[in-house]
């Protein structure tokens, strides 16, 4: 019996193997996915043996639908119900936001009324940072000045230089007496054991958002904690594409440059960060925190010309994919011109079916995509949708100059989509994200002055010079597509 067990070893592990995958297969199928999913997670378990039962063990159970989700889900509904009545985060609705913002673009607004109750409000002022550097000089001397409490919540926190100096100062305002709150992402985050006891020693409280153990993470790897926000004393908020990491910051001696994209406001639209942040924090501290009117105090008049902020979030604890969805209405509503630039363009089918029927009904698309991107496997499944964007007469352009990283949607110089989500699968369904959706001419315009800066370090992608490709590139991009919805 040993004998013929070492001599069939192989053979009997994939027998195994097959007769495993062949049972996980029918279950994905009675689960009633997304057919591109399916089918990706089937083509994983047929041609990867071993490794795709672990792909799928890792990365392929539904956490949406997961109780753990669905008690967040009813929980947030109360609580957000809640503080909007208590502190009067709801406002009055214009009469005339239809004549003032077109058919096209109010329909974007009340869609996110009508999923999230998400509010828009008309007070705030709004600063576009350009880049680390922008970002870190300005928050640096708002977390310096902070009276009352500061709350952080990123994906990346890197203890390296510039971790290292804000872990400083959260420490020192904490030891002044500040409530100071840190969220980071388990996954995405690496922050030294003697930097969490400094926090913890100095009072700073922080948590890993949803840990991942060897023995409980499964589909935990998957659904991250993808926002960067920051709001401080409840009347200054930070939103963007920019993580902790000094490497988003192009003073330090970094191995290539970083465009990236954030947004400081002060106003209305911060009690929604907030409001987003708390929620995060009850979920990651397990706690049911009171809420003060300090957290969430009633905000001036902007003190320049006003700017009208909606914020949008999403994750696997919402029953809609709200921003993946404000993105289709506003690719749909466009009249003019669709400005997009993202690090990862893998669209699913109902944007790109938006997208591609824009162009070709004549409204001007640009993208800007980088040239080399940090993940392979994102590089050639981005690419494999070049060549039917460039049928469709979708201008694709190659940022040159170093990483773009930044997450922008601008149309028509009426609305914009500034924040942490990416154009692809995983922004969309299972990351949880956020951004702010703004509705302002003279923003936008700064936006598509920025997005016309940025072409000039671009090379536009041709067909002549696309179709080129060899065989071995064209095969790449076409087995990353199939991973696209695991990417």
């Amino acid at each position: 019996m040993m004998s013929f067990l070492k001599e069939n070893i192989w053979s009997l592990l994939l027998g195994i193997n097959y007769l495993l995958a062949i049972s996980l297969s029918v279950l994905i199928v009675l689960k009633n996915r997304n057919p591109v999913k399916t089918l990706s997670y089937i083509f994983v378990l047929a041609t990867l043996p071993f490794i795709g039962p672990l792909v799928y063990y890792f990365f392929g159970q539904d956490y949406r639908k997961d109780k753990i989700f669905q008690k967040k889900y009813v929980q947030d509904n109360h609580r957000l119900s809640q503080w909007r009545n208590k502190f009067g985060l709801n406002r009055e609705e214009r009469e005339d936001l239809k004549e003032v913002f077109g058919e096209g673009i109010f329909k974007i607004y009340r869609l996110m009324r009508n999923n999230e109750n998400s509010v828009l409000t008309f007070d705030n002022e709004v600063d576009i940072l350009i880049n680390g550097e922008a970002k870190f000089k300005l928050l640096r001397e708002d977390l310096k000045n902070a009276k009352h409490h500061i709350h952080l919540e990123y994906f990346v926190l890197f203890d390296n230089g510039l971790g290292t100096e804000i872990i400083d100062i959260l420490c020192q305002k904490a030891e002044e007496g500040l409530l100071v709150r840190l969220i980071y992402d388990d996954v995405g985050s690496d922050i030294s054991n003697k930097n969490k006891k400094k926090l913890t020693a100095c009072g700073v409280k922080h948590f890993a958002f949803m840990p991942v153990l060897f023995s409980n993470s499964t589909s935990k790897l998957n659904y991250r904690d993808h926002r960067k926000i920051v709001v401080i004393d409840g009347d200054i908020g930070y939103v963007g594409g920019i993580n902790l990491d000094q490497k988003y910051d192009n003073t330090f001696d970094n191995e290539r440059y970083w465009r990236d994209t954030h947004l400081r406001i002060t106003g209305g639209a911060v009690g929604a960060l907030q409001s987003a942040f708390l929620l995060s924090w009850n979920f990651a501290a397990k706690e049911n925190m009171e809420i003060e009117e300090i957290l969430l105090p009633k905000q001036k008049a902007a003190s320049q010309k006003p700017v009208a902020v909606q914020i949008a979030a999403s994750g696997p604890d919402s029953d809609w994919a709200n921003i993946m969805e404000v993105m289709f209405c506003a690719i749909n509503s466009a009249r003019e011109s669709i400005l997009i630039t993202t690090p990862y363009f893998i669209p699913n089918n109902a944007i790109m079916t938006a997208l591609t029927t824009a162009s070709r009904s004549g409204v001007e698309v640009k993208v800007i995509l980088p040239y080399e991107s940090d993940s392979w496997a994102a590089q050639y499944a981005t690419d494999s949708y070049i060549e039917e964007c460039l049928n469709s007469g979708i201008v694709i352009n190659r940022y040159r100059k170093g990483f773009v990283h930044a997450k922008t949607l601008v149309i028509d110089d009426m609305f914009s989509s500034i924040g942490t989500a990416n154009m692809d699968y995983r922004s969309f369904s299972m990351n949880f994200e956020i951004n702010a959706l703004v509705y302002d001419k003279g923003i936008n315009q700064q936006m598509r002055k920025q997005f016309n800066l940025d072409l000039e370090d671009c090379d536009e992608v041709t067909m002549e010079r696309w179709k080129d490709r060899n065989i071995n590139r064209r095969l790449k991009e076409s087995f990353s597509r199939l991973l696209a919805p695991l990417l």
